[in-house]
């Protein structure tokens, strides 16, 4: 894809994904193709405004997985940047209340791109339409906290407290603590001095021992296999541990079956739908959006200089072919250039 501003820094293929359900999500009627063009906004913003667009939908789009990979800004000036884009009628975050089936809700936060600029009517219109719609097929759990509330009433006001999102906008997982397998292969060098599996073992090992457990063997089991009747000395405590763990691997064992109904699968609704603040994400209920921002957090970007904000043309205000089937009349024609350009070629200055 081609840019009018090109960036010195475009995400790269490892940029992390989002959480699921949230990241970045594009407003789905633009041609991917198209040749995008910033220069309405500062440097800074569109470089920030061409990295976001190349990022692939489900990317993160925290102000720290961004900063992290770009090496000219930090968290606090991706942090305004993306604020000024969201002014500038790129980007809108928008908080929807799902009703799962099963008498289920939930909270997501949706984060939504736009190559050009769009008008605050539009991003009205757009989260007007996103309410009643049916997201079966979008429904992931753990998109956010569940709110068993039992049977849905229409009519029962939700408490203030429970519009808050369980996490904040595009949270970034924790690192996952050692698995029960890793864990399990760590601590042999504990149960036998002579089996001091390397970090790289351990992960090379796991997924045998999570196979060992997945057959109903216990972490003990595993130990014991794997220290049992050692020789005197193990030259390569790696390899030893493979093999063991290979040829000794217990039987399957026949499970019984289960119906469950797959969460992909559970019918998901959405039935309200408020805008909140691109940066802080107060919502539309407690304090007043200009142009997707809270007053507090305007007056912050608008410290840095002047914002655009995208508003319509009608068609009757832009240049438009002239009447009169003359020769070059379908063309704009500049008249000041022309009236120079008749001017020097009669050899008449300008006027004083």
């Amino acid at each position: 894809m081609a840019y009018a501003q090109p960036s010195p820094a475009l995400p790269s293929p490892s940029h992390p994904m989002a959480k699921t359900g949230y990241g970045k999500r594009s407003v789905g009627d633009e041609d991917p193709h198209a040749d995008p063009d910033f220069a309405h906004l500062s440097p800074r913003d569109a470089e920030i405004a061409v990295f976001i667009d190349h990022l692939e939908d489900g990317h993160a789009m925290s102000q720290k997985a961004i900063a992290e990979a770009h090496p000219r800004y930090g968290q606090q000036a991706v942090r305004t940047s993306t604020g000024r884009l969201v002014h500038a009628g790129h980007l809108r975050w928008i908080r929807e209340h799902l009703t799962i089936e099963g008498n289920s809700m939930r909270w997501v936060t949706r984060t939504y791109w736009s190559r050009m600029p769009r008008p605050v009517e539009w991003w009205a219109n757009f989260a007007r339409e996103r309410d009643g719609r049916d997201v079966t097929e979008h429904y992931q759990s753990g998109l956010a906290r569940i709110e068993e509330n039992g049977p849905a009433d229409e009519a029962h006001e939700e408490p203030a407290q429970e519009a808050e999102p369980a996490e904040p906008v595009d949270a970034e997982p924790a690192a996952p603590e050692p698995g029960t397998a890793y864990q399990t292969l760590a601590e042999l060098r504990s149960a036998d001095a002579r089996m001091p599996l390397s970090d790289a073992d351990c992960h090379s090992l796991e997924s045998l021992v999570t196979e060992w457990l997945s057959r109903g063997a216990t972490p003990h089991d595993v130990t014991k296999a794997l220290t049992d009747g050692l020789p005197s000395s193990v030259t390569n405590p790696g390899g030893f541990a493979r093999k063991r763990l290979e040829n000794k691997m217990p039987p399957m064992k026949p499970k019984r079956a289960k119906v469950r109904q797959k969460a992909a699968g559970r019918r998901a609704r959405v039935d309200r739908v408020i805008m909140i603040c691109g940066m802080c994400e107060a919502d539309e209920r407690t304090v007043e959006l200009v142009n997707g921002l809270c007053r507090e957090c305007l007056a912050l970007c608008e410290a840095e200089g002047p914002m655009p904000v995208y508003s319509f043309v009608p068609d009757t205000f832009l240049p438009a072919p002239r009447d009169g089937g003359l020769p070059g009349a379908d063309e704009v024609v500049d008249v000041t250039a022309r009236v120079e350009e008749l001017r020097r070629a009669a050899g008449v200055g300008r006027w004083k």
